[in-house]
């Protein structure tokens, strides 16, 4: 653990049982905090009891929106052990963020280091139920206190933890999804390949209309043609038409998921056939009908993989797969959880284990 000065909570909370565990409503006694000033860097990295943070009203982040984060998850193995999934790779993200977003970039190695130090402290959070883990959000603000439209000049990082249950309480099942042509999540030169509030703020309306729809989830289309498929909600989108397994590009408007990026790499470990390229709505929706879409489904920190039974686009539903989870579905689910918990060969090296004192 690193040597960050650590001021411990005098008060600190009881611990949920793990079978109590949703996502997001519960935090850990402390957090990390580091500030930022122009001429000066990054300093006072710190750990402290978790609680408010004061801002002047006149604080720029609340006024044009300068914030980002990213999110990661520490899981209890069956050794006892705490492992990190694919750490450097979201500290990289982070950055990526914070450049789009005119913001400081972190170094990698103190990002880690924050994350580390702050896991490590809260070891006994981490709970043990099998599906269960410690969820990391790191986010920086800007925190200027002037009414003017520019990049800030200080910021504040923090980190905060959370223990989180199983997405799937009761295994993994298939989601409803609506495409949409009427709501835009981003174009190319805008924030959508950026982790930044702003992104989730506008997604607030496409997703209330698609539960009042009666769907889980909506299906962004880009934002130009309004035919491609882009982003589903918070996760990637994956189809499996026939042999062939395609993603969305990277292409400047939708995220660089680090488990979009674990999938596609098994896959291609399997040598199965993998495309990260356009694909229209209107594409999916006749192998839907005729019956090659095979599998389709979402990859994202919360829920690993999450299959999609239904999907639906102008008035038409199509079902997948009879309705429930792929084969090649399953086998992802399973391989990522795998590694991440320390059962299986992790070949690629994706998983660090976290120093507790």
């Amino acid at each position: 653990m690193s040597n960050f000065p650590i001021t411990r909570t005098s008060s600190p909370k009881a611990k949920p049982s793990d079978e109590t565990l949703s996502f997001g409503k519960v935090l850990t006694d402390h957090m990390f905090l580091m500030n930022y000033d122009e001429g000066r860097g990054w300093h006072s990295p710190r750990i402290e009891p978790y609680g408010p943070l004061s801002l002047d009203p006149a604080t720029s982040v609340l006024h044009y929106g300068q914030a980002i984060f990213d999110g990661l998850k520490a899981f209890r193995g069956d050794d006892g052990q705490i492992r990190l999934f694919r750490a450097d790779r979201h500290a990289e993200r982070f950055n990526r963020s914070a450049r789009i977003m005119c913001m400081p970039e972190v170094p990698v190695d103190l990002v880690r280091q924050s994350f580390d130090a702050l896991v490590g402290l809260e070891a006994d959070w981490v709970p043990r139920k099998a599906g269960t883990s410690l969820y990391l959000r790191p986010t920086i603000i800007a925190t200027d206190v002037m009414l003017g439209v520019h990049p800030a000049h200080s910021y504040l990082y923090f980190l905060i933890l959370s223990p989180v249950g199983s997405y799937y309480k009761e295994g993994v099942k298939p989601v409803r999804i609506l495409a949409s042509d009427t709501h835009v999540r981003a174009v190319r030169g805008g924030t959508g390949e950026a982790k930044t509030a702003a992104n989730y703020a506008q997604s607030l309306s496409g997703q209330q209309d698609a539960a009042a729809a009666g769907y889980t989830q909506v299906l962004y289309l880009d934002g130009v043609h309004r035919k491609y498929l882009d982003e589903v909600g918070t996760m990637n989108i994956m189809v499996r038409i026939g042999d062939e397994v395609i993603t969305p590009p990277l292409a400047g408007t939708i995220l660089d998921g680090v488990t979009r990026a674990s999938t596609l790499q098994l896959m291609r470990d399997w040598g199965l056939k993998v495309s990260e390229r356009p694909i229209t709505i209107d594409e999916v929706m006749a192998a839907g009908r005729d019956g090659t879409l095979k599998e389709m489904w979402g990859t994202g920190t919360a829920a690993v993989v999450s299959p999609v039974g239904t999907l639906g686009y102008k008035g038409e539903d199509v079902l997948i797969n009879g309705g429930v989870t792929g084969e090649l579905t399953q086998k992802l689910y399973d391989s990522i959880v795998g590694i991440q918990y320390g059962r299986t060969n992790d070949a690629h090296g994706w998983t660090s284990v976290v120093p507790v004192d």
